[in-house]
């Protein structure tokens, strides 16, 4: 009844092509090119066989990643700063998760996903997720989290400070903006686990690495990223 109610009047239209009843319909889905290969982490990521790192990235916290799209789609872009940025919508998470989820299915097909434990998506400080009334990582590792029955854990990686927002920034400065942002509490459900760790946008990874580092440094013996986008 609520969701019947919020749909009269607060009718939902497609990014695409404005099409009522849905953030996304399906002809405008079909046009979005998911990816079917995996990259490294590299600035100039190189298509790999396998999930992974090359050579060059291979000092990295984060063991791979996993993104469904280009962040340079045009529609993709429009719906994740929505997402991330206008307050209470949070039923874009349903179509931006479904990307991810066909991208999975093909990488699985190919035998080129790498099963995890448990999800754990990066965390919002205080202050951002009461202006925003959610967090959109979460969201869509609940979602995902539903689809690839793989528990959610939302209370270990917690971030307990404020710093200045990522996107103002060039990436060296990204990289010391975030350091120690970020802590471990109930480290005990992640010790020795394959972590999936979910965003909605990879841009210079700054933030996913750091994240790696410090569920690695509590035990976690894998950390994918999983995002819906990646900018490079």
């Amino acid at each position: 009844m609520k969701n019947y109610l919020l749909d009269i009047f607060f009718p939902k239209f497609c990014f695409g092509c404005g099409r009522e009843g849905t953030f996304l319909c399906p002809d405008c889905q079909s046009c979005l090119e998911i990816l079917e290969d995996v990259f490294c982490l590299c600035d100039n990521p190189k298509r790999l066989p396998e999930a992974g790192k090359c050579s060059s990235c291979r000092t990295k916290k984060l063991d791979g990643l996993f993104f469904a799209v280009s962040y340079q789609n045009k529609l993709v872009r429009k719906m994740i700063q929505e997402f991330k940025y206008e307050p209470f919508i949070k039923d874009l998470a349903k179509p931006l998760t479904n990307l991810i989820i066909n991208h999975i299915f093909l990488l699985r097909e190919g035998n080129r996903f790498k099963e995890s434990d448990v999800l754990v998506p990066i965390p919002l400080a205080r202050k951002k997720l009461k202006n925003r009334g959610y967090n959109q990582a979460e969201e869509i590792a609940k979602k995902l989290g539903k689809e690839l029955k793989i528990p959610v854990i939302i209370d270990c990686l917690i971030k307990i400070r404020e710093n200045l927002p990522q996107m103002e920034l060039s990436k060296e400065e990204r990289q010391e903006n975030i350091k120690g942002v970020f802590e471990i509490k109930n480290k005990e459900k992640i010790q020795g686990k394959k972590i999936l760790l979910v965003d909605d946008v990879y841009t210079t990874g700054a933030t996913m690495e750091e994240c790696a580092k410090v569920l690695k440094q509590a035990g976690a013996r894998e950390i994918w990223g999983v995002v819906v986008a990646r900018e490079s």
